[in-house]
């Protein structure tokens, strides 16, 4: 088949070669000392941090989900790329690894070469904060299997710890503090529920200002999933264990990391969810059972901590321009999650 062919069938390889070598930069503006290899290789390599005793590799992949329909509305796409990797370090990062490399999945039909770049831009400026090297990727235009212009993203991340310093909750025990870190939005999670509610049932445009959020519908909605790594890394050996709370909410996450016998208590007075989520669920008459199986409900993380930790974790936080506050605490039961109120 020619390349006419291929373009009339929804493949155009020259946009997919401009694309790629934008995509070429943007890898290269990553790399760092860890970096092998050369960029647009078939493989990417990195090496495990030197003076390691023990290194464990740690691993996650994931997407974004239907936030992407939000970015594609809007005609925002460098968002999405941040918000995959936030995303996964935040998944890694509750084992206590350090992330070192990452690698992306664009696909979709009919993509231009700036929607393509502003997808990776995203991800390749969250590489960089995090100082992690973008090793390589795929992006697949698939004609046929998505419609015009849509697209999905996915990821994989990498990260290292110290075998016997890996977080795995086993350390948790009754008497300890819940510490929850404040979410910046939905992050990446109950997009399909949300939207309904305020494209289906409250009939919103993007440009809607949004109840008392202080935001447009877009904003809000495409507001950057937050990375917890400047948080808690330096206090990283006080914690007994961390849970990033993503689908399933709080006691969908939470019980993740409990040992037997140890009951999750949160204290639902300990803080107010913020205006979005309050709206969410008067606008969509969502039960509060539902409302805590999908939302995050204002909390993105939670942390597992001796109480004489507590304020030097939180001096951390406040450090890193994150708010936190005590959710609840562990106590001996059975293995769960309840709720005060």
């Amino acid at each position: 088949m020619s390349d006419r062919q291929y373009a009339a069938a929804g493949v155009d390889l020259h946009s997919a070669e401009a694309a790629k070598a934008r995509i070429g930069e943007l890898v290269a503006g990553t790399r760092t000392p860890l970096s092998v290899g050369q960029v647009g290789a078939f493989g990417g390599m990195v090496r495990v941090p030197a003076g390691m005793r023990k290194p464990v590799l740690v691993m996650s992949t994931d997407g974004v989900g239907t936030k992407v329909l939000v970015a594609l509305q809007a005609q925002r796409f460098d968002t999405v790329g941040e918000d995959l990797v936030n995303h996964s370090v935040n998944d890694i990062l509750v084992h206590g690894a350090r992330p070192i490399a990452f690698m992306d999945y664009v696909a979709g039909a009919a993509l231009t070469v700036q929607q393509i770049a502003g997808i990776v831009e995203g991800v390749a400026r969250g590489c960089r904060v995090h100082q992690m090297a973008l090793a390589g990727g795929e992006t697949a235009q698939m004609p046929g299997l998505y419609q015009p212009g849509n697209f999905d993203l996915a990821g994989t991340i990498i990260g290292a710890v110290e075998e016997d310093e890996a977080l795995h909750g086993d350390r948790i025990q009754p008497g300890d503090t819940l510490l929850g870190y404040t979410s910046t939005g939905l992050h990446t999670n109950g997009y399909t529920l949300a939207r309904r509610v305020l494209f289906e049932v409250m009939k919103m445009q993007l440009s809607d200002q949004l109840g008392d959020t202080g935001q447009t519908v877009a904003d809000a909605l495409l507001a950057v999933h937050r990375s917890y790594s400047a948080a808690v890394m330096p206090v990283i050996s006080r914690l007994h264990g961390i849970a990033h709370i993503t689908g399933g909410g709080i006691p969908g996450n939470l019980v993740r990391i409990l040992p037997e016998q140890c009951e999750a208590v949160v204290d639902s007075a300990s803080w107010t969810w913020p205006p979005l989520f309050r709206l969410l669920k008067e606008a969509g008459k969502v039960s509060l059972e539902e409302m805590r199986d999908v939302f995050n409900l204002g909390v993105g993380l939670i942390a597992v901590l001796p109480k004489a930790a507590v304020d030097q974790v939180q001096s951390a936080a406040r450090a890193a321009g994150v708010p936190t506050w005590v959710l609840g605490e562990i106590r001996r039961g059975p293995k769960g999650v309840r709720f005060t109120t």
